[in-house]
């Protein structure tokens, strides 16, 4: 495996673990010590993670996001409950908008199970591509500028497109929030999508699982007291739960079954 490959491996892994020892991952890549402590120190470089005693952790500051296909791998499950919650709050004759990201995917196979006649935008093309199909759901898409590695539209001609529109629910996904950072993002283009979707839709929902909560990036979005609910899998911790109580928000938990 070359270097890059076992980088990303790392970097992928710490995405769905956020902490790991160095001699697992020498294990897990079948490689020395000294190598993994030499990639490690090499992504600690870059931004990515922060070193630890005995191991690795992701940096909080989150500098690149992962690839669509690698962050359909990670926590499946709680992305499936978290669509079964967000299809519940849709009603007939909406007009919903989905975030790019692999949990509004979920929640696009929700609601399409329920064959609700809906108007959906979103700048994912994986999910247009799935609703193409479904002849109960008036589709658009915001086209503008491609993220080849998100598969979705981002940047001004994306973000104008949705100024232009009366949505009443927007799922907004996220790569980092936190109760200090509120809603962020590594890359402006998001970012520009993002704050114009919240400026456009009547009710604003968070869908995110516990593994993005602590992080923040470089653009800021939004403070969490400007979304209007929050759907969550069950992997917060009880102190997290209780601080976001004291919000103006709706909180809506995923219960794993």
């Amino acid at each position: 495996m070359l270097p890059d490959e076992r980088r990303n491996f790392i970097y992928s892994h710490l995405h769905q673990y956020a902490r790991v020892t160095i001699g697992d991952l020498a294990k897990l890549l079948d490689v020395s010590h000294m190598t993994i402590r030499r990639d490690v120190q090499f992504m600690e470089n870059e931004g990515k993670v922060t070193v630890i005693s005995g191991g690795v952790k992701l940096n909080e500051a989150v500098k690149q996001e992962l690839p669509y296909v690698e962050k359909a791998l990670l926590h499946h499950r709680s992305k499936r409950h978290i669509g079964a919650v967000a299809e519940m709050l849709v009603e007939s004759g909406q007009v919903i908008y989905l975030d790019a990201g692999t949990t509004t995917y979920e929640i696009a196979r929700c609601i399409a199970a329920k064959l609700k006649k809906i108007t959906i935008i979103t700048n994912d093309f994986t999910i247009s591509d799935f609703l193409m199909k479904m002849p109960h759901v008036n589709l658009f898409h915001t086209g503008g500028q491609v993220d080849m590695r998100n598969r979705s539209c981002v940047g001004n001609s994306a973000a104008q497109f949705i100024r232009g529109l009366n949505i009443d629910i927007a799922f907004i996904s996220t790569s980092s929030w936190d109760i200090e950072h509120g809603l962020s993002t590594p890359d402006e283009g998001k970012a520009q999508v993002k704050q114009a979707v919240l400026a456009s839709a009547r009710r604003n929902i968070l869908v995110t699982d516990s593994s993005k909560y602590g992080k923040y990036g470089m653009f800021h979005i939004c403070p969490l007291a400007q979304l209007t609910d929050i759907i969550y899998d069950d992997r917060l911790s009880d102190e997290i739960e209780n601080r976001l109580r004291l919000l103006p928000i709706r909180l809506h938990k995923a219960i794993s079954q």
